[in-house]
C-alpha cells in the first residue's frame, strides 16, 4: 500500500503520538520512514517599522532552534530503530511550515504524510492557523491526520 511515509513532528505530545503511529504503520507495511521537523525561519522584524532582531541574536536563536529540532528527530529515529524501522531524519528551515512539508514530501517521493492535529479553535486558530489544515488542503499526497 504505502512504500514511503513522511511524519512531521515538533516534539509535542500529539506529534509524538503521530510519530509512534507512523513508526507502527511503517513497520506493518515494511515502508521507508522519513521524520521531519520544520524550523520556522526568523524574520528580521515582525512588522514594518518595528525593531529588527540583531543579526548575532538571530543566528544564535536559529542555532538553538535547529539543535532542538535535530534532537527531536534523533529521538524519533531511535524509537523507529527500536521498532525495527529504518528511518531517515530531516530538519528543514522555512518561513511556511506547511509548504516546507509538502515540498519535502514531493522531493522525497513519499506516498503518505502523517501528522497530528493540534485541535486549535476560536481565536487561537484564527491567529495561529493550522499547518495540518494547509497540508491537508494543498497536498496531492495522501495525508493521515491523528488527534
Amino acid at each position: 500500500m504505502y512504500k514511503h511515509i513522511l511524519v512531521a513532528t515538533d516534539g509535542s505530545a500529539l506529534s509524538k503520538m503521530a510519530t509512534n503511529k507512523a513508526i507502527e504503520l511503517a513497520s506493518e507495511l515494511d515502508a521507508q520512514l522519513t521524520i521531519v521537523n520544520v524550523v520556522p525561519k526568523i524574520m528580521n522584524s515582525m512588522f514594518d517599522g518595528s525593531f529588527s532582531i540583531p543579526a548575532k541574536q538571530k543566528i544564535e536563536l536559529m542555532g538553538k532552534l535547529t539543535d532542538a529540532a535535530q534532537s527531536i528527530v534523533d529521538k524519533a529515529q531511535k524509537d523507529a530503530e527500536k521498532a525495527g524501522v529504518l528511518a531517515k531524519t530531516l530538519v528543514v528551515k522555512s518561513t511556511v511550515v506547511s509548504d516546507a512539508l509538502i515540498q519535502t514530501a514531493v522531493k522525497k517521493k513519499v506516498d503518505l504524510i502523517v501528522m497530528a492535529s493540534h485541535g486549535r479553535n476560536g481565536i487561537n486558530r484564527l491567529l495561529l492557523g493550522s499547518e495540518t489544515l494547509q497540508v491537508l488542503t494543498h497536498s496531492d499526497i495522501a495525508v493521515l491526520v491523528l488527534r
